[in-house]
């Protein structure tokens, strides 16, 4: 990861923030959708696009719906996060958020090459932006305030990625990026 020293605890701390803005306690699911809203982003599945040839589209959810995830673009001055509705839900929230996460960085767009000779096309890409919008989207769909109150009560990885509507893969990441389950150990091994 090239995240830079105390970023962590920052994307911690502007998901609460964040989460307070909305309304919502440090242990509540958050729903994408209700972000993307407060954040006056647009939601669109490849299928929304306006003006989407049939063949595109097709190749988007039936040849090759595992090829992509999300994206966001600016149109007319409005943002839009298009979404690949083929994919989990939970992963749809991990998709969404990630470049909803972007957005409240402020991040700079990826620029997309084409050549006009071949049949190719580029993108740039910046490890770092994306590990970013990583960290803070996960810390907005699984808070540690929330994750620690789920793991005390001894859920496990599948009713609290159900609770919060993610995968059990990134309800698993998250215990072990924060440590929880070493702390709760620690805490039961002394107080018994």
């Amino acid at each position: 990861m090239t995240l830079d020293r105390g970023f962590k605890a920052w994307a911690e701390r502007t998901s609460t923030s964040i989460r307070t803005e909305l309304g919502l306690s440090k242990t509540a699911p958050l729903q994408p959708a209700r972000l993307a809203e407060h954040l006056d982003v647009v939601l669109w599945t490849c299928a929304d696009v306006p003006g989407i040839t049939s063949d595109i589209l097709q190749q988007l959810s039936v040849n090759d719906p595992w090829g992509w995830s999300a994206v966001t673009v600016t149109v007319n001055g409005r943002v839009i996060v298009v979404y690949n509705d083929r994919k989990s839900s939970g992963r749809q929230a991990s998709d969404i958020t990630h470049e909803l996460a972007h957005v409240i960085l402020s991040h700079d767009p990826a620029t997309v090459i084409l050549s006009e000779s071949i049949d190719l096309s580029m993108r740039t890409f910046d490890q770092k932006q994306e590990d970013e919008a990583n960290c803070l989207a996960w810390a907005l769909l699984l808070p540690r305030d929330a994750l620690f109150e789920a793991r005390k009560r001894r859920l496990p990885l599948t009713s609290i990625a159900s609770e919060f509507g993610v995968t059990e893969t990134l309800v698993q990441y998250r215990i072990r990026m924060t440590g929880i389950d070493v702390q709760l150990q620690r805490r039961r091994r002394f107080s018994a």
